[in-house]
């Protein structure tokens, strides 16, 4: 008798499905700690020992593995880095010239300044910006800088903010602290035990419990920073209360827009609302698959990065600076939130169409920009990994999560939605027959944080 997995690989044969690249994930977790640099890019996130894992070539929306299959991505679409689709032909010519003149040079790149300047602009209650070249490491900076500015060392958070010490530090209190902002399971080994109750959480919306800790840590807190949004609606009230209570207890204000960032607004979404931050930290679509972070803030607080060492030899580099200006006026120029906004709507109405059709437990939560599968059935994981499963066979990169882009096509959603329709039929039927498992070819996925083996 032919198991599952034996199958699963005959079809991919047969189908000329990727081979190569999950023998080069088995043999990259032995050579790499986690197997990459990124979770969300683990196979395991995915689907476990068929994922395709590695690309050739990306364009557009179109991703080609290792052995040459294309695949429409309806996934991440670079963790939500390249909301002009991949290799965009304008900013990779703008990047290209640069190259030409030379990346790097004892001397500094006049772009550095030029978008400072633009950014200065995008937001009046600003006066100044530094540069990064990843989300994490910015926030790790605006988190420093207020700091110094405050002179008080307990931040207070919400949501998802990298992987530095003074984020973990948060489970070094409470092992969960992390498990309710985005990724559960994060271990904070390796980060000092004397950080423990310097990060304390609270949660979007609840603004009994903010002011809870804020007095539980009265005189302490010199830093409040959060996402403006992420799967939940903005709640603007919470907004404008949280600015409130930051300028009583004098703590500096980070909003996050890492993710947020451009997709509904070019230069963030709490420019949407009317609530200033004295910092927002930006990224990922800034640059458009090319690593460029920023903070920008309030001069008087910025100011207070010449109190404290923030220095690195990349962050001074021309490509991030180049992509993330050519990026900024291809957003302005093509209006690129009213694209995401028209298209997500359609792909939320039909995703919406066929889970009632199907009398399938899954809600669709987030943005247009960035739709969220969350599903209630009785086995999520194994809903999950099945619908990547079979989705994989006919062509497409997808998950519970979808990060649009200017590339997304009206067209390709309709596609995606056809085929989607027949494979939330086959997962509806099997969940009322009690079959779900034996549709499974391998492994379920991960839901977060585990260490690989």
């Amino acid at each position: 008798m032919i198991n599952g997995k034996e199958l699963f690989v005959r079809r991919h044969k047969k189908n000329q499905k990727s081979i190569r690249g999950p023998q080069l994930w088995k043999r990259a977790k032995q050579i790499i700690p986690g197997g990459n640099q990124l979770l969300s890019k683990r196979a395991e996130m995915f689907l476990p020992e068929f994922w395709p894992a590695y690309y050739q070539k990306s364009r557009g929306v179109n991703v080609w593995d290792l052995d040459g299959n294309r695949y429409t991505d309806m996934s991440i679409m670079g963790i939500g880095s390249c909301v002009l689709g991949y290799a965009n032909p304008q900013v990779n010519a703008a990047v290209k010239k640069s190259i030409g003149l030379g990346s790097m040079s004892t001397l500094n790149c006049y772009e550095e300044v030029a978008l400072a300047e633009k950014l200065i602009a995008l937001h009046p209650w600003a006066g100044m910006a530094r540069f990064a070249r990843t989300g994490g490491e910015a926030c790790a900076i605006a988190v420093r800088i207020a700091r110094a500015f405050s002179g008080k060392d307990k931040v207070l958070f919400c949501g998802y903010h990298g992987w530095t010490d003074w984020y973990l530090a948060s489970n070094l209190a409470d092992t969960e602290n992390l498990s309710k902002q985005l990724l559960p399971g994060l271990a904070p080994n390796g980060v000092p035990k004397s950080l423990a109750q310097t990060a304390i959480p609270f949660h979007y919306g609840d603004l009994d419990e903010l002011k809870a800790k804020v007095e539980a840590h009265m005189g302490q807190v010199g830093t409040i920073i959060m996402e403006v949004q992420r799967h939940k609606p903005v709640d603007v009230k919470f907004l404008k209360a949280v600015r409130a209570i930051a300028s009583k207890i004098r703590a500096v204000l980070i909003f996050d827009e890492i993710t947020s960032g451009f997709r509904a607004r070019c230069g963030g979404c709490h420019m949407l609302y009317g609530v200033e931050p004295d910092i927002v930290v930006l990224g990922k679509a800034m640059g458009n698959g090319y690593p460029i972070a920023s903070v920008v803030g309030r001069k008087d607080v910025m100011q207070a990065a010449q109190g404290t060492f923030i220095s690195s030899t990349y962050w001074t580099e021309r490509i991030g600076f180049t992509a993330a200006l050519e990026v900024i006026r291809l957003f302005q120029k093509n209006q690129v939130p009213k694209h995401l906004e028209r298209i997500g709507e359609e792909l939320i109405t039909g995703l919406r169409s066929i889970f009632a059709s199907h009398d399938l437990k899954i809600k669709v939560e987030g943005t247009n920009a960035n739709p969220i599968l969350v599903i209630h059935e009785k086995d999520p994981l194994a809903v999950k990994t099945v619908f990547t499963q079979e989705m994989l066979k006919r062509g497409f990169l997808a998950s519970t999560t979808i990060y649009l882009s200017l590339a997304h096509t009206f067209r390709a959603i309709r596609c995606y939605l056809a085929h989607a329709d027949k494979v939330f039929a086959l997962i509806s039927q099997a969940i009322k027959k009690n079959e779900l498992q034996r549709l499974l070819q391998g492994p379920v996925c991960h839901s977060g944080f585990q260490r690989l083996a």
